[in-house]
């Protein structure tokens, strides 16, 4: 999965045995955003497992995850399909609520363990 050549950074970089990811948003492959957060949060966390198959790794190899919401009334829905998503030991979390640089209502950020 690479990144357009128009935006200067990388979707995944890996040091000091983690991988970074950039932040991933909810873009179907046709450009489009579901609606709801819950259908928001199921295609970017499928989106950053993509990613993460691509370093060999799976979410269970996460151990840190950032998210951004826009609307702070959308956390226990995101909760809700967030928590779908992972099993124990689930990552540590920040979720901030804030303005995005896109239509989507969700951007979420990793970093994941490599494996040995």
């Amino acid at each position: 999965m690479s990144v357009p050549a128009n935006l200067p950074f990388s979707k995944i970089r890996t040091a000091a045995g983690l991988a970074f990811l950039a932040g991933e948003m909810p873009f179907a492959a046709d450009g489009s955003i579901p609606e709801g957060i819950a259908a928001q949060t199921d295609l970017t966390l499928e989106r950053i497992s993509a990613t993460l198959a691509t370093a060999g790794l799976t979410l269970a190899d996460v151990v840190s995850v950032t998210v951004f919401l826009t609307e702070k009334e959308d956390f226990a829905e995101f909760n809700k399909a967030y928590a779908a998503h992972f099993k124990d030991p689930l990552p540590v979390r920040a979720t901030v609520c804030s303005a995005l640089m896109a239509p989507a209502r969700i951007e979420i950020c990793v970093i994941a363990a490599l494996r040995n």
